[in-house]
């Protein structure tokens, strides 16, 4: 399983816990029962949004990255986030990249222009099947990219994407194409490729990713490596909202993890963040926070002292269970956890527990 990660140049915010969360749950889950997981999250450590916030507050963009993951990693370890077994950053990884571009060359799926090396869309046959985007909408979406003012205008196709960037100022290494940055694309299909292999499993992250990310880690990949599918389950989290509005960085309408977690215990913003379908976006609501705060009470006092688990075969188990299978339907499996554990026996008591270890509220 790889989950696109973070970009550290701000404070984590409840859109980006709520999406880590759903694949934290996703990997205990699977381990809970009986499949082994290799869960890789990326930090996209050099990036034009580290670049320019760093500019913006004249610091350091080496040190801006590396206090805002410190931040982030202190905030999820608070959620009782389980631990990716690889952390990949993005700066540590070129070889990687470099082996996946060369293999892109050799198979004519690269071209050079005077401002970096580009991948042709037209290269994949099948590009646009993951977004279902017209060109017209990609090539909107395409221009409010932080990245965009950096294409080079003698692109064959506008959709076609960097590989490798010729860049005059900031940060850059050399490469076999001179002096540059890696395009963002390429920077997840060199360390999917690197730590999992040519084809994985489950690929995720937020909903904004799926164009132009995701497709064009879909098409390199798949052109570099002449095997398909690259990803057999792609999941994708809907954007968390205030006021109507996703919460951004860009747009500064956040509400942050750490200061949450001053006045809510772990378990209830887990249950808040959680119970909401991972598909459907939904408004931060203070109500309904407070409302989770509650309930992790009344499910403590269900549960009372005693041993976790083992899973057992029980029915309500095994509906608790089935509901986090079907697409993770963690409202369904709250319900019946809450609804039944003051007045079950002890067995079966423990059953649930474990299964509510898995969603994190107890």
């Amino acid at each position: 399983m790889y989950v696109c990660g973070i970009t550290p140049y701000d404070t984590t915010h409840l859109g980006h816990a709520r999406t880590f969360l759903i694949f934290d749950v996703i990997a205990r889950l699977l381990e809970a029962t009986g499949h082994p997981v290799r869960y890789v999250q990326n930090v996209t450590d050099i990036d034009e949004s580290i670049l320019q916030r760093a500019t913006r507050d004249g610091a350091d963009w080496r040190d801006l990255g590396k206090r805002e993951e410190r931040a982030f990693l202190a905030d999820m370890k608070r959620l009782g986030w389980r631990r990716p077994d690889v952390i990949a950053h993005a700066t540590r990884e070129l070889p990687a990249m470099f082996e996946l571009i060369r293999k892109l060359e050799r198979r004519h799926a690269a071209y050079a222009l005077p401002r970096g090396l580009y991948f042709p869309v037209a290269a994949h046959r099948r590009y646009g099947e993951l977004s279902r985007l017209s060109p017209a909408a990609m090539k909107r979406i395409l221009a409010r990219q932080d990245d965009a003012a950096l294409e080079d205008p003698g692109r064959r196709d506008a959709r076609d994407f960097a590989l490798w960037r010729v860049v005059d100022e900031g940060p850059t290494w050399p490469s076999p194409w001179g002096r540059g940055r890696p395009g963002w694309h390429v920077e997840c299909s060199a360390m999917i490729r690197h730590h999992l292999g040519d084809q994985i499993d489950i690929h995720g992250g937020g909903t904004d990713l799926v164009y132009p990310h995701h497709e064009n880690e879909i098409a390199q990949s798949e052109t570099a490596t002449g095997r398909r599918p690259f990803v057999g389950m792609w999941l994708h989290v809907a954007a968390m909202q205030l006021d109507g509005k996703k919460m951004s960085k860009s747009d500064g309408n956040m509400v942050f993890v750490g200061e949450t977690l001053e006045v809510t215990e772990p378990p209830a913003l887990r249950l808040y963040l959680l119970e909401r379908h991972y598909r459907k976006p939904f408004d931060h609501d203070e109500a309904l926070l407070d409302r989770a705060r509650l309930r992790i009470k009344v499910l403590d006092a269900g549960f009372g002292r005693g041993p976790v688990g083992p899973i057992g075969r029980d029915r309500l188990t095994r509906g608790a269970v089935a509901a986090l299978e079907d697409d993770l339907d963690v409202a369904r499996a709250v319900r019946l956890i809450e609804s039944s554990v003051s007045r079950v026996d002890a067995k079966t008591r423990a059953s649930l527990r474990a299964v509510a270890r898995i969603i994190g509220i107890a």
